[in-house]
């Protein structure tokens, strides 16, 4: 791959072989000069880079500088992609046509984004690559971290000359089993540095009037509740450290933040529609996330402590916002919350797009 490019990563940095398989990085460019550079191991976005309303471009995406930190990082999810399962499934099982599946207990009492072994600790096989596309595929096992039933996802990455990234999943399997992909953008408008500044600044509209209420073990409780009178209510656009340490909204408690579903305002089921536009005002940076999926968890960031990434980058806490486009969690457990069963004969897709822009 040409090493000239606006990240300065190499790719002689992402190469490794792990269990026979090929690391590598590759950079996509479009006709505005931005870039985004992601490797195969975890699908990992390393960075996206794109200017301020000044031309000043940024890495404003999380990300490590060589393929052993990316390994090693203190956040295993840090802009990976998530799978078999994004989000959470309660104490680690669930119930399929009467056969009961018992996942890693990784996050608290619960499973958490598929297990410590997840697609975000895979070397992902490149299907095709250009310019402005990747295309990885991922076969995971039958009884793979203990879900069922033998998966083949593919994953396309595609760059536009609009500064949009879309994120196009499809996923076939031999056996019932459930699916919920996500990409775990953690994204930081200003651009990293060190430290990169707090993503509190950051003007935040939702379009949810809904949202999804979690325990203290961050499983939800059941309820789809609105946001309306609530630190939840983004339907208009708010700053997102204005109501973030409610000390009297138990969800917030229960979060530590936001680490909430949101339930996307739809016409109908799988639409491809707005969710989410965030605004950086100081650079003027702003991102909207389109997508086909039900749900968005908003993620604040609350548990980074400040650990070094690329270039000696450090990202404190709250220094990144998270917005996963995914189905709800602990649906399998949830015959009321849309589907996340795959059968076979039938094809998983999921469309995500986040588009880069200024503010005017």
């Amino acid at each position: 791959m040409n090493n000239v490019n606006l990240s300065n990563l190499f790719a002689k940095d992402f190469q490794k072989i792990i269990n026979g398989k090929q690391t590598d990085l590759y950079i996509l460019k479009n006709k505005q000069g931005s870039e985004v550079a992601i490797t195969n191991y975890g699908g990992s976005i390393v960075a996206i880079m794109v200017p301020d309303r000044n031309g000043n471009f940024a890495n404003i995406i999380q990300g490590h500088d060589n393929i052993d930190d990316c390994i090693n990082s203190p956040e295993p999810f840090l802009s990976t992609l998530v799978g078999r399962y994004g989000n959470r499934i309660c104490k680690g099982r669930f119930t399929l046509d009467g056969n009961t599946y018992t996942l890693a207990v990784n996050n608290g009492p619960n499973h958490l984004h598929g297990g410590p072994t997840g697609f975000h600790a895979r070397v992902w096989d490149v299907d095709y690559a250009d310019t402005q596309t990747l295309r990885l595929r991922y076969t995971s096992a039958d009884g793979e971290e203990g879900f069922p039933g033998n998966l083949v996802m593919r994953v396309t990455y595609t760059w536009t000359d609009d500064n949009e990234l879309f994120i196009d999943y499809e996923g076939t399997t031999d056996k019932k089993t459930v699916v919920n992909m996500t990409s775990h953008g953690f994204f930081s408008l200003s651009g990293i540095a060190d430290p990169t500044p707090s993503a509190m600044n950051v003007v935040c509209h939702i379009n949810a009037d809904h949202f999804i209420p979690i325990d203290e073990t961050s499983i939800p409780t059941g309820e789809i509740l609105s946001v309306k009178g609530t630190p939840f209510d983004f339907t208009e656009p708010h700053v997102i450290g204005e109501r973030i340490d409610d000390p009297d909204d138990i969800q917030i408690k229960h979060g530590a933040g936001y680490d909430h579903c949101f339930v996307l305002n739809k016409r109908y089921p799988g639409e491809f529609s707005f969710a989410v536009k965030v605004v950086e005002p100081k650079s003027g940076r702003n991102m909207e996330v389109y997508t086909t999926e039900p749900g968005v968890q908003f993620y604040s960031d609350n548990w980074a402590n400040g650990f070094k990434g690329q270039y000696g980058a450090t990202f404190p806490r709250r220094s990144a916002i998270c917005f996963e486009a995914q189905h709800f969690p602990d649906s399998p457990n949830r015959p009321y919350f849309p589907s996340v069963v795959l059968s076979p004969g039938q094809v998983y897709t999921q469309k995500t797009m986040y588009k880069f822009g200024i503010e005017k």
